[in-house]
Parts: C-alpha cells; sequence; structure tokens
C-alpha cells in the first residue's frame, strides 16, 4: 500500500500552514450571499466551486465539467439557493426517475418540502413550488406545451447534461437547451469531456452569455493496481496516483502524471508470454495431437477467451479455497504457474479486505455474471458483516420490501437476495428489482454492504461511491463484438473510487487475465480522451411541436442551431482545407504532364471516361444481378428444381423450403442436392439469379433426417433432370448495357485519333494525369460532403416534413369552417410541404414513442379499437419493447390471442406504409414492432399472479418492473392523444390494472437508457 503523503508544510506549534491560511483568506473574499450558502456545508470549496458559483451570481450561463464525485452539484445546488433568495424559479434536471428522486430528497431536507416539487413521467408532487425537481423530458413537454409552470423561471439546472450523447435521448438536452427563454440562467453540469470548451462555445452561441469552467482534480487520488493471482501490484512505479491534487503535492514533478509502468508487472507479462512460446512448440498432450494446455484471450487487455471463471453461469468451484483454474493451472509442461491464475471472486475479495480496500464496487459486463458471483460467494459461506451489521441490514430489506407479498417476495428470490445481503454481499444491475436495488444503494452508502457486483450502468450518476473499484475485464461486448473499453469508459467507472470526507485515497484495480498488456492498462489509466459528440435528430413529434410552437420556417432555424449541426458544420472547416490542397497539388500534376503533341488533359479525361463508363457497367450488371437473384428467390416455390450457380452446393438442386422471411431480407432456401445433401443456402450462393428448369413433388412428411424421403427426392430429381433441355445460355444476364457499349465504341475511336495517342512518352504522363484526376475525386468527394453536412439538420427536418405532409399531419393552411385554405404564413418557402399543423399533427405532439407516427396513424386507422384493457396492453407494448440481444430463452415470442394477432397485422401494415413513405424520402427507416413482451404485458392487465407472469416469460424481475411501468406510460399519452371517447377510457383502464403489486409498489425506476461513455448491458 503507498505511504500516506506528507501535509506540504506544517510548523512546530501545529498553528495554521500557510495553504489553510490561504483558504481561509479566500473564504473572506466571497460575496455575502456565497458566503452564507457555502456556511450551509460542512467542508471549504473547491477553486472550481467558487469560481462556477461567483459567474451564477453575476448573472451568467456556466458550463462545469468535472469528475464523478468532485461535487459539482454544490454549482446546481447555489442556483437554487439563488433563485429562492431572488423569489425566482428553478428547476433542476436529471436524465432519469431515480436520480430526480435522489435530488428531490436532498434539496428537501435542505429548503424543506413546501419550498421544492417533483415531476417526473407519472409523479407530481408541489409541482408549482419554486424549485421543481424534474426529468429533463418533464421540461421538454412544457416547453412545447407553453405550460404555465414556466412563468418567472430563472433558472435551469441541467445535471449529467453530457447525457446529450446518447443515442436513444440525448436529443431531449438540445431541444431544452434550445428551446429555453433567453432570460433563463442554464446550469450544465457534465463529466468531464475533452471538447468541452467546444461544447462551451456552443452554449454561448445559442444560450448568449456562457462560461465555461473545467475541472480534472479529483477530490481523492486515485491509485491504480493489478491484482495477480492473489497478490495486488501497483501499476505505475512511484505509485503515484494518475490523477493528482493540490491537497497532495510533490508526488510527480510538476504536478505530472506518473505512467511508468511497474518493473514487476512488466516482468511477469513477459514471463507469461516465454511460457505462450515455449507451449507452441510443445506437443499437444502426450499424443502430440491433444489440445494446447495455454489459451490466451485476444486484444490488447487480454482475457477475451479465458471465460470459465467469470461467466456467472458456468463459474469456477464456489468453495473457499479457490476456483476452477481450467487446464492451464494443473501443471504440466508449458502450463502458466499458479500464481498467474484467475483468481476466482472469492480471492479478489478476500485480497481486497486483506488490503483494506473494502468497500469495494467489483464491475462485471453481465447481469448473469453479477448475479453468479453473488451466487458463487455463498457457496463460499464468506461473511463481511458483523452481528450488529446484519441487524441493521435486515431492517433495510424489511422496509424496502415491506409492501411485497409473500407470495411476490417467493417469486423475486427474495430469501436468497437477503441472505447475500446480510453477509455484505450484493448485485446491482437494470435486471434487479427496483426495491432490491434501493436496499442495495442505501444499505452501501452506510458502510454495510462491502462488495457490490454490478454491470456498468450504476456509473451513471448514482450516488454509491466505494474505497476501490474493481475491473474483472478490460473487455466487453458493445453490441457487435467484444472490443476493449476506452479511456473513457475505464475513467468512468474507475471514478467512484475515493469517498470524499471518509476516504484519503481511492483505489482501482484490474484483475490480471491471460495475455493482459500492463502498458496498454497504464495507457487506459492516464489518458482522458472522451470527447462529447451530439446524438440529435429530429423526430416526428418534434417536428410538430416546433411547427405548431414557431412555425416551419422558425423551427428549420431553430434546428440548424443544433449542437449536431454545430459540430457538422465544424468539419466542414477541415474538409474545405483538404479540397484547397488538392486543387493547387492537381493543378502542379497537370503542368507536369504537359505534351508536346497536343492536349494531353484532353486525352486523360477521355481515359478516365472510358474506365468510368466500364466500371459502373460492371456495377450496375452485378447489381442487377443481384436484384434479379433476390427477385427470383422470392418467387421460388417447394418442389421447384434450380440451379446453384457458387458455393459448395453448386449444381443442381430442389427446393424444400423457399425461406421467405419477409421483404427486409433476403430469402434463405433450403436445398436438396444431387449428391442427397439437404443445405440452407444464402443470397452469396447465388452472384446470378437461379433459373427454375422444372418441378418435383415434395413428400408433405418430408424430413432432412429421414433418409428413406431424402433418398426418394434425390431419385426423383435425378430422373427429372434426364428428361430436360439443360441449356443455361438463355438464362445469362451478364451482357453490357447497349448505349454503355455504344458510348464506349465511340470514345475509343476519339482516343485513337487524338495526337497525344502516339506520344513515346503517353504512360509516363498518364501516370501524372492519373494522381491529378484522383485529387479532381476526392475533392470531389469532399464537396459532396461538405454539402451533405451543410444544414444536415434542417434537411433531415424538411424530408420529415415531407412525410408528415404525405400523411396529413401538416398542411398548407387550415380548415376555415369548411371553406378554402388559407394562405401560408409570412416566410414560407413554397416547396409543397405543410406550414401548419392539422388535427391528426396535434394528436401527434403529443405522443413521445420512438414509433410516434405509427402510433398516430394506428390511432386513426383504428387498430386500438373493440381491444379491451388486457389486449390494448399487449399491443401497445409491441410499439415500445426493443429485446435486449440475449433474448433467447425457453419461450418464442408470440401474442397472446387471435384478436391481438388480428391488430398485429394491421399495425405492422401500418408500420410497412410509414416504412416505405421513410424509403422514399430516404429516412432512417422506423424499428419494426417488437412483440417479445406482448404475452407479459397481457399476462399484468389481466391479473395473473407475478410468479406466472415472470415464469411465463423468462423475465428478470428487473426488467418486467422497467417495460410494465414504460408501457403504462406509453399508455397514458395514447389517453391523452386519442380524446374522448372508447380508447381514452380503454387506455386509462391499462394504467389503471397495471399499477398493482409490486409495479405500484416499486419506486420510480430509471428506464435502462445506456450511458453515452459505456455500452449498453441490455
Amino acid at each position: 500500500m503507498p505511504a500516506q503523503p506528507e501535509p506540504e508544510y506544517e510548523s512546530a506549534d501545529r498553528r495554521t500552514s500557510p495553504a489553510e491560511a490561504y483558504a481561509n483568506f479566500r473564504a473572506t473574499q466571497l460575496s455575502p450571499t456565497l458566503a452564507a450558502f457555502a456556511g450551509a456545508y460542512g467542508f471549504d470549496f473547491d477553486d472550481y466551486q467558487r469560481e462556477a458559483c461567483g459567474f451564477v451570481e453575476a448573472g451568467s450561463g456556466v458550463l462545469v465539467a468535472a469528475p464523478t464525485g468532485a461535487g459539482k452539484t454544490i454549482v446546481g445546488e447555489f442556483a437554487v439557493y439563488l433563485a429562492l433568495q431572488q423569489g425566482r424559479k428553478a428547476f433542476y434536471t436529471t436524465p432519469i426517475k431515480a436520480l430526480s428522486n435522489q435530488k428531490y430528497a436532498d434539496l428537501v431536507r435542505r429548503h424543506g418540502a413546501d419550498n421544492v416539487g417533483l415531476l417526473t413521467g407519472d409523479s407530481s408532487i408541489n409541482s408549482e413550488a419554486p424549485v421543481v425537481v424534474m426529468t429533463t423530458e418533464v421540461l421538454r413537454n412544457m416547453i412545447y406545451a407553453g405550460s404555465k409552470t414556466l412563468a418567472g423561471l430563472g433558472f435551469v439546472v441541467m445535471d449529467e447534461v453530457h447525457y446529450l450523447a446518447d443515442r436513444f435521448r440525448g436529443a431531449v438536452w438540445e431541444e431544452v437547451i434550445i428551446g429555453l427563454a433567453e432570460s433563463v440562467q442554464l446550469i450544465a453540469l457534465s463529466a468531464t469531456v475533452s471538447n468541452a470548451e467546444e461544447f462551451g462555445d456552443w452554449l454561448a452561441e445559442v444560450r448568449g452569455d456562457i462560461e465555461v469552467v473545467v475541472s480534472e482534480r479529483r477530490p481523492v487520488p486515485l491509485y491504480q493496481h493489478v491484482l495477480v493471482g492473489r497478490k495486488l501490484y501497483d501499476l505505475f512505479a512511484g505509485v503515484a496516483p494518475t490523477a493528482i491534487t493540490d491537497q497532495h503535492p510533490g508526488q510527480t514533478q510538476q504536478g505530472k502524471r506518473r505512467t511508468e509502468v511497474n518493473p514487476a508487472l512488466t516482468k511477469i507479462a513477459n514471463s507469461e508470454a516465454r511460457s505462450v512460446r515455449d507451449d507452441s512448440r510443445r506437443p499437444r498432450g502426450r499424443s502430440g495431437k491433444g489440445k494446447r494446455t495455454v489459451s490466451y484471450g485476444s486484444g490488447r487487455y487480454g482475457g477475451a477467451a479465458h471465460r470459465r471463471n467469470w461467466d456467472g453461469e458456468r463459474g469456477g468451484r464456489s468453495d473457499r479455497g479457490g476456483s476452477d483454474r481450467g487446464e492451464a493451472d494443473r501443471g504440466g509442461s508449458g502450463a502458466r504457474p499458479r500464481s498467474l491464475a484467475v483468481p476466482s471472486r472469492y480471492d479478489v475479495v478476500d485480497a481486497l479486505e486483506r488490503a483494506n480496500l473494502l468497500p469495494a464496487i467489483v464491475f462485471i459486463f453481465s447481469r448473469a455474471g453479477c448475479d453468479g458471483a453473488v451466487r458463487q460467494l455463498l457457496g463460499s459461506h464468506l461473511m463481511l458483516t458483523d452481528v450488529e451489521e446484519r441487524a441493521q441490514l435486515t431492517e433495510i430489506a424489511e422496509r424496502h420490501t415491506a409492501g411485497l407479498s409473500r407470495a411476490d417476495k417467493q417469486a423475486l428470490g427474495y430469501a436468497t437476495f437477503v441472505e447475500a445481503l446480510v453477509r455484505g454481499v450484493a448485485a446491482h444491475h437494470a435486471g434487479l428489482l427496483p426495491a432490491f436495488k434501493e436496499c442495495v444503494e442505501e444499505a452501501f452508502v452506510k458502510g454495510l454492504v462491502k462488495v457490490v457486483f454490478a454491470t456498468e450502468t450504476l456509473a451513471l450518476g448514482i450516488n454509491m461511491p466505494a474505497r476501490s473499484v474493481v475491473l474483472e475485464k478490460l473487455v466487453k461486448y458493445n453490441g457487435e463484438t467484444h472490443a476493449d473499453i476506452t479511456p473513457g469508459e475505464y475513467t468512468q467507472l474507475t471514478g467512484r473510487a475515493g469517498r470524499r470526507g471518509i476516504d484519503v485515497e481511492g483505489h482501482a484495480v484490474v484483475v490480471w487475465q491471460p495475455g493482459l498488456d500492463p502498458r496498454a492498462v497504464a495507457g487506459l489509466a492516464s489518458r482522458r480522451t472522451y470527447p462529447l459528440n451530439s446524438s440529435f435528430a429530429p423526430t416526428y413529434n418534434m417536428a410538430v411541436n416546433l411547427v405548431g410552437a414557431v412555425g416551419r420556417d422558425r423551427a428549420r432555424t431553430l434546428l440548424e442551431q443544433s449542437f449536431a449541426q454545430y459540430q457538422s458544420d465544424r468539419s466542414v472547416v477541415g474538409l474545405a482545407r483538404k479540397v484547397a490542397r488538392n486543387k493547387s497539388e492537381a493543378q502542379q500534376f497537370w503542368a507536369e504532364a504537359v505534351c508536346d503533341r497536343g492536349d494531353f488533359e484532353e486525352y486523360a479525361r477521355i481515359r478516365e471516361e472510358i474506365s468510368r463508363i466500364e466500371a459502373e457497367a460492371a456495377r450496375d450488371r452485378k447489381l442487377n444481378r443481384h436484384d434479379q437473384a433476390v427477385a427470383a428467390l422470392q418467387e421460388l416455390n417447394r418442389g421447384d428444381i434450380i440451379r446453384v450457380p457458387a458455393g459448395r452446393s453448386t449444381g443442381w438442386a430442389v427446393v424444400i423450403d423457399p425461406g421467405v422471411h419477409g421483404h427486409r431480407q433476403a430469402p434463405q432456401p433450403q436445398v436438396e442436392t444431387e449428391e442427397g445433401q439437404v443445405r440452407r443456402l444464402g443470397i452469396v450462393d447465388f452472384p446470378s439469379p437461379p433459373p427454375v428448369v422444372g418441378h418435383v413433388k415434395v413428400p408433405k412428411h418430408y424430413h432432412p433426417k429421414d433418409k428413406a424421403t431424402v433418398r426418394n427426392l434425390r431419385a426423383a430429381l435425378e430422373a427429372k433432370l434426364r428428361t430436360l433441355d439443360l441449356d443455361l445460355g438463355r438464362y445469362r444476364t451478364d451482357a453490357i448495357d447497349p448505349a454503355a457499349g455504344q458510348r464506349i465504341a465511340e470514345l475509343r475511336d476519339q482516343l485513337a485519333a487524338h495526337p497525344c495517342h502516339s506520344c513515346p512518352d503517353r504512360e509516363t504522363h498518364a501516370r501524372i494525369a492519373t494522381a491529378a484526376i484522383r485529387l479532381e475525386r476526392e475533392n470531389d468527394q469532399a464537396n459532396r460532403q461538405m454539402d451533405r453536412r451543410t444544414s444536415t439538420i434542417a434537411k433531415q427536418f424538411d424530408k420529415i416534413c415531407l412525410v408528415l405532409t404525405s400523411f396529413g399531419y401538416l398542411d398548407q393552411g387550415p380548415e376555415q369552417g369548411g371553406g378554402p385554405k388559407t394562405q401560408p404564413q409570412q416566410g414560407s418557402r413554397d416547396d409543397g410541404l405543410g406550414d401548419h399543423v392539422t388535427e391528426a399533427g396535434r394528436m401527434l405532439s403529443r405522443i413521445y414513442a420512438e414509433l410516434d407516427l405509427v402510433t398516430a396513424e394506428c390511432i386513426r386507422a383504428g387498430v386500438f379499437d373493440d381491444l379491451d384493457v388486457p389486449q390494448l396492453a399487449a399491443v401497445l407494448s409491441t410499439l415500445i419493447y426493443e429485446s435486449r440481444r440475449s433474448d433467447h430463452g425457453r419461450f418464442r415470442p408470440q401474442m397472446p390471442n387471435r384478436r391481438t394477432e388480428d391488430a398485429m397485422i394491421a399495425l405492422r401494415r401500418i408500420w410497412r406504409e410509414v416504412s416505405l413513405a421513410e424509403r422514399d424520402a430516404r429516412l432512417e427507416r422506423a424499428s419494426e414492432p417488437d412483440i417479445g413482451f406482448a404475452r407479459a404485458a397481457y399476462g399484468w392487465a389481466a391479473q395473473r399472479p407475478l410468479a406466472d407472469v415472470l415464469d411465463d416469460n423468462d423475465l428478470t424481475a428487473g426488467d418486467f418492473v422497467r417495460w410494465i411501468r414504460q408501457v403504462i406510460d406509453f399508455a397514458g399519452q395514447i389517453a391523452d392523444a386519442a380524446g374522448p371517447g372508447q380508447l381514452r377510457i380503454t387506455a386509462r383502464g391499462v394504467v389503471a390494472a397495471m399499477r398493482r403489486g409490486v409495479i405500484d409498489f416499486s419506486p420510480e425506476e430509471p428506464d435502462g437508457t445506456p450511458d453515452p461513455f459505456v455500452a449498453d448491458d441490455r
């Protein structure tokens, strides 16, 4: 363990140090208002906090970017304090409901319940209070609706503003920033991002006076370690923390970060590498044919292949003595030493306890891994709590779950959860019941739970700091592949280490994995590179709300002020420089290619034109063949005899199953070949359309594993082929287009007649000219990129307005008592797009789902009419639910009954119509409705017991609660949008029916949206 840093100066009689005296002097220089505010806290403010609060008091907006746990919320709380002092309103916004609840409780304790309100998706407490905490979506909706609650608003605090990078919900932050009145002071609180100044420049451009305050100083220094076997090593030589604070001077020269890797770790890595090389030269087992005894992970940080110890479902032995370490740890030639084995989870916790590094958060990048880790420690009989702590933990668990019935507790695995909790161990992830998560959070903050196994969603902002943070692996699945985590993700996760006011230092621990490179880990720990990039994109709902509020022209102008457009415009500057440079170089090349026989540039451009037409013709032939192949496959029928043109199944075959799954997927026919092989083919097997030359009857009960039916069909195929004319020439599709062939012939004649054609240096000149033409092509591409990036958001908005106009949500003017439409508003372009919101558009403006337009069209078409409460719940769930990538359990998704199936047929038809309109407008097509939650929604709305619903749908409790809450929220939107009538009554019935039991009892839950800096763990 590193020695504690000595104070910079201390006098013999222990009087105030110079640093303390200066701090006291600075404190006396605060304004009376700020001094009174600071006096209510039990610690001195940091310089950046004083600076930012000073800007707020002076009337400026401010962007504060600081590390996790650095206390940047002090600045937001000062804005709240100022609002109360000045008789103005303050809104405190957060990205998720859990943070809103937490902040509401904090502000009530400080300012009293009468002064503080709470507004979330389905809760309203004292909403007209001078200080209101809310989710950012609520404020966005208030701005669009012109809510009277906005009157007197002086300050808006946007906590976790870096959330605008989130691809699902990030646009909401920009909508609020752009839409707020100019008189409102904006206080934006962000994690430390590498482009804070760029973000601040944009804020100043759209909001006016904005100051940027950046602090990279951690209030508690962070030390980095690597756990090898059961031994803890410092990552850096000299054990200096990677983020030095002015509270601990002298640990590095001039405050620079120490990045020299501990030589002991380098030696371990080299020793392990040698054992791998030695083993690779040895026979594979006694016979020389067996498996290798060592298996190493891939990637710079290792660990991707050695999974047996760490998978929650397949974890190693859970006994106290160790774990299943795999073949590599069993000795024998070439095996790694046992000291380098991946430690069991018990070993990890034991090492942390011995080093006095508990409490700890152990980040595991899967829910199953978190739950499996808890089960492993339960099996080890580990006990991290004393009698008094166990009594407190039992009281916390009983208090948070008091509203659950005995049956619900049994269905939720309450006994196992409490058994682990009272031992000081818990999991924390999105699949956990909200009440259980609140138990864990409260117990951990109180120091009662010592180890929490968590997914990366915990890093979002819930107040759960620890003495140490452990990363089991530095590789995780990002939705597409296993990839190394980024420096930004590493910093976000390890930022939890070090409790301000409790710990003098925090600790980040990386568990050694096979193939781990300590230098790469050092690079992660010492870099701060995570830029904030906008994810803003206009939506249908946003469009009708903006057009309804300010008109289409003004809406277009506002959208061009988005951070997304700001970043896009900045990128154009670099492209413009590239164009100018390429143009200058191309001119030099043309000067070098001068020919005394004639105009060589003219000659070179004829050659280029020939090459271009030939390439386009070849590309067209390929595309034509592909389109024709897909079309031909779509038309295949069972029993067709086809010629497979490519792949290992090349030759004649008979179609067993056409494999047509829908218009968005290429068919994958199952065939039996001439050799009697049954295979499923893909589009790669059909570079050209397969000719259908005949037909044979396939037995109704044909099965590919029934040798007799396979043999009989093969005989029938051979017999049929013998009777057919198998001339394939008439099926060829690779002939060049006649017009293109004629043009190429003409150009070749021009080339042969050109005076430069006979130049002896023709090919030398041609190489130089080709370089000039290549630069010109690059410029053409860059110019197209600049054209696309200029006003990209506004162009996207125009496409959305085109779709909305085609469906009747926007039109050229409102109807006047059945008379003619009025003229478009002044300043509108005569481009055929609607400038006014219709009645249908006003209905759409109340729907905030991703499939908002599809939902509105379903309401207009009566798809939801005549559905009862459980049926409507099931159908609505398909418009908001998104299956996790691991949702491939025991149950095949299906609708609960025939009535809901009929509704889904109509719903999908509408989705296809919208999708085609989006295709024609060149918009990204809407995601397809997902029926994966329909049975659960139906069962819960039909009052089925919790245990039955969970068991019948293979759902985790946390997922179930979160998605049921989203169905409730969505049903409330439908009731609001539909207007008076039966649909409103039924939608409200859905809300009432689903708010029961564990849902009604559970605290408001975050919506599961992923952190922008870490991959989604759903």
